[in-house]
């Protein structure tokens, strides 16, 4: 069965690279949202297995979403994708549970290949 993803970011291009990539891959995409209020409501409803997460977005910051998700005990698994690259804030993501952190730009090898080792 194919695994779920929910695709977070606020551009469009960018959800439409990442929704390509992974249903190339083999899963499955069950939402896709642009902000971080979609992001918070959509995950809670479709409980994704995967969660894509940008951490800019225009209401909220990917890192404010996570500690959400872990307030709620979603149970999903999320992987942030992001242009901001800085250690503490890669630090940040993954301390509030993020599995990984990919700095953009990336190629859809390199999320593919996370997405298959979670």
């Amino acid at each position: 069965m194919a695994k779920k993803v929910l695709i977070v970011d606020d551009s469009l291009y960018m959800r439409t690279l990442i929704k390509n990539s992974v249903v190339e891959g083999g899963f499955e995409v069950v939402g896709e949202a642009a902000n971080g209020e979609e992001a918070i409501d959509l995950a809670l409803e479709l409980q994704p297995d995967i969660i894509t997460l940008d951490n800019i977005l225009p209401d909220m910051i990917g890192t404010d979403i996570l500690k959400v998700y872990t307030e709620e005990e979603l149970p999903s698994q999320v992987v942030m994708i992001s242009a901001v690259g800085q250690e503490s804030v890669i630090e940040e993501g993954m301390s509030l549970g993020a599995k990984e952190y990919i700095v953009k730009p990336f190629t859809s090898e390199k999320l593919l290949e996370v997405l298959n080792q979670l």
